[in-house]
């Protein structure tokens, strides 16, 4: 009865294929160029902003600012691993990836100096890392892994025009309706009386807009990856729509983006857009590329219990960055721009944002 079981065991996990491999690795390059990326460009329209108009007003004082180009550049390298990494495994192997992204941003808003991981923060420099911070990083790498063992093997495509039809099914088309809609209604009806108080607003467009972005990536790199092996895929008109959708996409995350972190706490921004981008992408790439029917309810529990476990870590991560061995410290003291007292907390709002609105 036991060699049963572990035949049949054997034969429901053949293992990740080579595909998702290589989607892996790239998904692991491009967290850690993102996560130190999200650092560098904070720090650029911090520096800019006090030379200029913020970004969270309608300025783009930040694009004459070298440091937040760096930060540009770095995120740009981090994106296109990003992208490869879409054109070899599926959605939901890919984008829970970005926790580990917040673990360095977490390490680089504790040790802002160096921007380095937390662990080789703790063993070379020898700075503090307290249990649930590191409790919290397990976590991330506990899910991640969880959700990297059984993730459901790439669909196999060999048209743009295949992912062309899966974009066009009426399930999708609604998905993408209710995106559209959802968006301007936040852009023309409540960004201009809640954008700079409310953060669910800008983070909102974002992680809306990133779910198609992600869609339209992974269709492009996949049409990519196909030309490079031989099979030109530059020749269908569905590749080069498929590309104006991305440069649509992309552009209007980065401007609300930009936005959302200078107007508020990065410590907040980041894991709050994690888990919505995360969600919206999973549950577009469900609809899509329908990645769950090649999958058993047992894959597909795991799965949610992995990305649960990333989210888990991710809130413990945030929730205990100011804390020294497990006592926290006192938390800094901040004007509340309503009435003038003093509060002590962590601000929704960053300081500079405070002191210019």
């Amino acid at each position: 009865m036991a060699a049963e079981d572990t035949q049949s065991w054997t034969i429901s996990y053949k293992g990740m294929s080579s595909d998702n491999i290589k989607g892996l690795v790239l998904a692991l390059s491009s967290s850690i160029f993102i996560g130190a990326s999200f650092i560098v460009k904070k720090k650029g329209l911090k520096k800019a902003g006090a030379s200029g108009t913020r970004a969270g007003v309608g300025g783009y004082s930040y694009l004459y600012e070298p440091l937040w180009w760096a930060g540009m550049i770095t995120m740009i390298v981090g994106e296109v691993a990003n992208f490869a990494a879409y054109a070899f495994a599926p959605a939901i192997l890919v984008t829970p990836l970005g926790a580990l992204s917040i673990i360095i941003r977490h390490a680089a808003n504790s040790f802002p100096k160096l921007c380095i991981y937390a662990a080789l923060a703790h063993i070379i420099l020898r700075e503090k890392l307290n249990v649930f911070g590191i409790l919290g990083c397990v976590l991330c790498v506990v899910g991640s892994t969880t959700i990297v063992l059984h993730a459901p093997q790439e669909q196999e495509i060999h048209s743009v025009t295949e992912v062309w039809v899966l974009a066009t099914e009426p399930a999708f088309l609604f998905y993408a309706a209710l995106v559209i809609a959802g968006v301007l209604i936040l852009i023309f009806h409540f960004i201009p009386q809640y954008g700079q108080t409310h953060i669910m607003i800008y983070i909102g467009i974002c992680s809306l807009v990133g779910s198609l972005s992600v869609m339209s990536v992974k269709a492009l790199g996949i049409a990519l990856k196909l030309t490079f092996s031989g099979m030109n895929q530059l020749i269908y008109p569905q590749t080069w729509a498929f590309t104006m959708v991305v440069i649509t996409c992309v552009v209007t995350q980065l401007n609300y983006l930009n936005k959302a972190l200078d107007t508020f706490n990065t410590a907040i921004v980041s894991p709050i857009y994690y888990v919505m981008f995360t969600s919206f992408t999973i549950l577009a790439s469900m609809i899509m590329f329908k990645d769950w029917d090649r999958q058993n309810p047992t894959q597909i529990v795991t799965e949610m219990c992995g990305f649960v476990t990333i989210l888990s870590g991710t809130f413990l991560l945030h929730k205990t960055k100011d804390m020294v061995d497990g006592v926290p410290m006192r938390l800094p003291v901040y004007t509340n721009e309503a009435d003038g007292s003093d509060l002590e907390g962590i601000p929704l709002k960053c300081q500079d944002s405070l002191r210019s609105s």
